[in-house]
């Protein structure tokens, strides 16, 4: 098949070309090429790149170990901080977060590599199966952990280090959560968010029950009965609507359940994409639909976003690898309607926007854009009814520093809670402190656990 077929058709391209266009996005470095990297650190003594990661991995000290040969010892440093390292070395924006703060950025306009370096250290460490954790001994403590994505994990292996036993619900046949169904193929080929998975398991003490969502299987209250404390970890699964005609049209779909499909194939010529893609979002999800579909061999793919560059959610470096892919960013421009044809998608009729005193506002004039598959990704929200009087903030949890709850004895973390960044790193960064306040709270017979009013 070519890809001027009309419609949404699978199979667009030569078998060769999935396999080249789905291959790592960021290869690994050798060993020759981690050194040369590494020598190019600084070593700083109040790093800003320590400062600017949110798990506050100690960059420089994991770097100078990779320098001096000691790679193992490096993934140690990095997985005393966040035990989802190998994933972050992947999908973080390092480009807006440790890398940005290089100071190598000043005299080179050029990072040191730290995601990369990251990465090599933490595969290293995992192909050897090198496991530098064993558990405190036990509490006699258990914790429900409800959510297997990167906030749940890493709650329930810092628990689980301290001589608690956890029990994770997921509602998701497989563990893993973001990692696992939403992540951009070339970010994580291969079946790296299990393998992940393993490793983190590995630590023991943490059982995982999949297929049980919480408010269909138990509720939060169940929960509270049955164990000594609950961390809320369960994302966002409610996604946000277009709120225009057309919109339940075969051929409009929320892009992460097409980002999910993708990951989730065996074999990525089955997965149909349209010959014209239209993606509404400034996102990474959007940034993601839009390369994968031009991967997939649509023709042309358009991302329709109503504000501007610099009020893209997605860096400047998801944006240039969206061009680069051949991927078309149209901005100040708004979904007004769906075009239909013969029960189908047609295309997408758009208004222009502009800034009214500060107020995004249409200005009346609109255009259209042809199109037989409309991806929408314009963010998702908390959908569980299921929260038992839970405080809100923001249309999430509300929890403070330590990730508490208004209910005693309840904590929450990562996307659904107040605070979380839509983040594998920042999932992590919650999910690890609020275990150990759970951790200092159950050991501790006067210490109070509600602080959220």
């Amino acid at each position: 098949m070519g890809t001027n077929q009309t419609g949404i058709a699978a199979g667009r391209l030569a078998p060769a070309d999935y396999a080249a266009n789905f291959a790592d996005l960021h290869p690994p470095l050798d060993r020759h090429e981690a050194l040369v990297a590494s020598d190019r650190c600084y070593f700083c003594h109040d790093a800003p790149c320590m400062t600017a990661c949110p798990t506050a991995i100690d960059i420089p000290l994991f770097i100078r170990q990779i320098s001096t040969g000691n790679p193992i010892g490096s993934a140690k440093t990095i997985f005393d901080q966040n035990i989802l390292g190998g994933m972050c070395a992947r999908v973080c924006p390092t480009e807006t977060l440790c890398e940005q703060a290089c100071v190598r950025n000043t005299a080179e306009e050029r990072p040191v590599e730290i995601g990369r370096l990251q990465r090599y250290a933490t595969d290293a460490a995992m192909a050897a199966g090198m496991q530098f954790y064993s558990r405190a001994a036990a509490t006699g403590k258990t914790i429900a952990v409800v959510g297997a994505g990167p906030a749940g994990l890493a709650c329930a292996h810092r628990l689980a280090l301290n001589g608690h036993d956890v029990v994770i619900y997921d509602a998701r046949p497989k563990p893993g959560g973001l990692n696992e169904y939403g992540i951009a193929a070339y970010k994580a080929p291969g079946d790296f968010a299990q393998a992940e998975v393993d490793y983190v398991l590995a630590i023991g003490g943490i059982e995982v029950v999949n297929g049980k969502a919480l408010g269909r299987d138990f509720t939060l209250a169940d929960l509270s009965a049955r164990y000594d404390a609950v961390f809320l970890g369960f994302g966002l699964a409610g996604v946000n609507t277009l709120g225009v005609a057309g919109e339940t049209l075969e051929g409009v779909e929320d892009a992460v359940d097409f980002i999910e499909r993708l990951r989730s194939a065996d074999d990525k010529a089955t997965i149909p994409v349209g010959r014209r893609v239209v993606v509404i979002g400034g996102g990474m999800t959007a940034i993601d639909a839009a390369v994968q579909a031009k991967l997939l061999g649509a023709e042309e793919v358009t991302i329709c976003y109503r504000r501007g560059k610099e009020q893209m959610n997605a860096s400047v470096y998801e944006q240039e690898l969206a061009a680069s892919k051949g991927v078309f960013i149209r901005h100040w421009l708004a979904p007004k309607q769906i075009i239909e044809k013969d029960g189908k998608v047609a295309g997408i009729e758009v208004e222009y926007t502009a800034l009214v005193d500060g107020r995004l506002s249409g200005t009346g004039e609109t255009g259209a854009i042809a199109a037989d598959q409309i991806l929408v990704a314009i963010g998702q929200r908390l959908d569980n009814p299921a929260l038992d009087g839970l405080a809100l903030q923001g249309g999430k949890i509300a929890v403070d520093g330590e990730g508490r709850t208004s209910l005693s004895g309840v904590w929450a973390g990562g996307d659904c809670a107040f605070g979380g960044q839509d983040l594998t790193v920042s999932g992590v960064a919650m999910g690890r402190d609020a275990a150990e306040s759970i951790n200092r709270a159950l050991m501790s017979a006067a210490a109070p656990v509600t602080a959220v009013a």
